[in-house]
C-alpha cells in the first residue's frame, strides 16, 4: 500500500497507509472460495454455525446434553465450564466444536500467509470478543499447534489487552507522538457490527513514552444490533457518548487532546469516506453522501479549547495498534479480529523493524 513517498510521517489522514510506529502493509481482505467468502469460516458466527451441526444429530434422537437451549443464547462462559467440569458427552460436544473451528482458522490463515502483502509474517495477535473468552483460547492455540504441525512458522498470539478495550487504545497510535505532548488522555471510538464503543484512554506518557502503560479510564457501549435504527441516529448515538466522555473527562481534570480517534469496519478512504466491508453496520454506511468524520467533527466541533481533529481507520488495523508496545522484536506481523466479521491487518514496524535488521547485520 505504501509508496516510497509515504516513508515520512505526515499529518494523521483517514486509512493512512504510513503510521509513525508501522507502515499498514494490508487490511480489509476480502478472500473467497467456491463456498463465499473465506473469513466467514472463521468469524463468530461460524463458531456457533459449527456448534449447531454437531448438536443437530443428538437433537434427532433427543440427546442433546446441551438441552433445548441455542447455541448462542447458552453464551461462550458456560460452554467453557461444560468442558472443564460438565458430563464427559457434553465437554466432547464443546471440544468437537472448538477443535473444527480451529482447523477453519488455521486453514483461513494459511490462505492469508500465501499473499504478496503477508509473506515473512513473524506472528498474528488474534482479537475480537470472541479471543476474550477460554473458548476463543483454546480454538486459536489449537489452530496455531495445527500450523506448527505443518511447518507454518508464525506464531499466534492473543491480544494482551482487554478486547473491548483494544480498539480504544490502537487509537492512541493513530498519531505522532508530538501530538500527544502536554495531554493526559485522548477520546476514542471503536464501531463494530454489534456494538459501538466510546472512551477516554489515558495516555500516562510520563509513566511509558511507548503508551505502554495507556489505561481505558472511562467508556460506554452500545450494542446497536438490538435495535432496528437508521445509520443517522447512530450518529447521533455516538454523538452523545462522545460529549459524555468530554463532560466525564472535564468533571476529573483530565486535559484530553483535541482528537476524537475512530476505528470502524470497512476500507477507509483518505477523505474518511468508507468502502466495502461496512455491510453490519445500522444503514448504509458506504454511501457517497456520508463522511462519519466529517460528522462527528460537525457533532463536537471542539475539545478544550481546540477544534476537534477526527482520525479514522480500519477497526482491525486500530486494535492490532494496541499491541505495539509488545511487538518491538518483530518486523513483519499482523491482526486478526474475530467478531462479527474477520477482522485483518498486516503490518511492518519501522523504527523496531529497522534496528532489528541492523542488528543482523
Amino acid at each position: 500500500m505504501a509508496n516510497p513517498k509515504d516513508e515520512q510521517t505526515q499529518l494523521p489522514t483517514h486509512g493512512a497507509a504510513v503510521l509513525p510506529s508501522v507502515k499498514v502493509d494490508s487490511y480489509n481482505l476480502e478472500i473467497e472460495d467456491d463456498e463465499g467468502f473465506l473469513g466467514d469460516k472463521a468469524n463468530r458466527t461460524a463458531f456457533w454455525d459449527i456448534l449447531d451441526k454437531w448438536r443437530k444429530p443428538l437433537q434427532d434422537l433427543d440427546q442433546d446434553p446441551l438441552g433445548d437451549q441455542p447455541s448462542e443464547e447458552i453464551g461462550k462462559k458456560k460452554l467453557a465450564t461444560l468442558l472443564a467440569e460438565g458430563k464427559p458427552e457434553a465437554a466432547s460436544l464443546v471440544q468437537s466444536a472448538i477443535e473444527e473451528f480451529a482447523q477453519q482458522l488455521a486453514l483461513v490463515i494459511r490462505r492469508f500467509l500465501r499473499l504478496k502483502a503477508w509473506r515473512d509474517t513473524e506472528c498474528l495477535v488474534i482479537g475480537g470478543g470472541f479471543s476474550g473468552s477460554r473458548i476463543g483460547e483454546l480454538a486459536v492455540a489449537r489452530a496455531g499447534l495445527l500450523l506448527k504441525a505443518d511447518d507454518i512458522n508464525v506464531d499466534l498470539e492473543l491480544i494482551r489487552s482487554d478486547p473491548d478495550e483494544a480498539g480504544l487504545l490502537g487509537a492512541a497510535h493513530l498519531l505522532p507522538a508530538w501530538m500527544l505532548k502536554g495531554y493526559e488522555g485522548i477520546v476514542a471510538v471503536d464501531v463494530g457490527g454489534t456494538n459501538i464503543r466510546a472512551g477516554i484512554v489515558e495516555l500516562n506518557l510520563k509513566k511509558a513514552t511507548d503508551l505502554s502503560k495507556a489505561v481505558v479510564v472511562q467508556s460506554e457501549v452500545w450494542r446497536h444490533a438490538d435495535e432496528d435504527i437508521k445509520r443517522d441516529h447512530a450518529v447521533d448515538r455516538l454523538a452523545e457518548m462522545l460529549n459524555g466522555m468530554l463532560a466525564w473527562g472535564r468533571k476529573n481534570k483530565i486535559p484530553l487532546a483535541p482528537v476524537i480517534g475512530i476505528g470502524c469496519p470497512g476500507v477507509i478512504h483518505e477523505d474518511g469516506s468508507i468502502a466495502r466491508g461496512a455491510q453490519n453496520l445500522p444503514g448504509n454506511w458506504e454511501s457517497s453522501r456520508f463522511n462519519l468524520p466529517r460528522a462527528i467533527a460537525e457533532a463536537v466541533p471542539q475539545i478544550g479549547e481546540h477544534e476537534t481533529l477526527v482520525v479514522m481507520h480500519n477497526d482491525a488495523v486500530v486494535q492490532g495498534l494496541s499491541e505495539l508496545p509488545h511487538v518491538k522484536d518483530r518486523t513483519h506481523w499482523g491482526a486478526l479480529t474475530i467478531g462479527t466479521g474477520l477482522g485483518n491487518a498486516r503490518f511492518t514496524n519501522r523504527q523496531g523493524g529497522k534496528a532489528k535488521a541492523a542488528k543482523k547485520d
